[in-house]
């Protein structure tokens, strides 16, 4: 598997490194597709390397490649969107 991380990403949180992102899509607790996105975007959460719970939001841009363009401390909207929170 490819997993590519935008720069944009550490740019406007420069608490996650792109290791970091890498680590929570790989740890993926829980990841659901959103509908009504164009490309088909997954949001996701999972731990990185330093058990910190972070959300992601990924595109597939090839076989078994990814991109993530979006990265940071899991929020409870997230959280709820993904069903690991009431």
């Amino acid at each position: 598997m490819v997993i590519r991380v935008h720069p944009r990403v550490t740019r406007r949180h420069p608490e996650v490194a792109e290791a970091d992102a890498e680590q929570a899509f790989v740890g993926t607790l829980r990841k659901v597709l959103r509908e009504d996105a164009d490309p088909r975007q997954w949001v996701g959460v999972g731990l990185d390397g330093r058990g910190r719970l972070l959300e992601y939001v990924a595109i597939e841009t090839g076989p078994d490649e990814w991109l993530i363009f979006h990265a940071m401390s899991a929020t409870k909207k997230v959280l709820h969107e993904v069903g690991l929170r009431r």
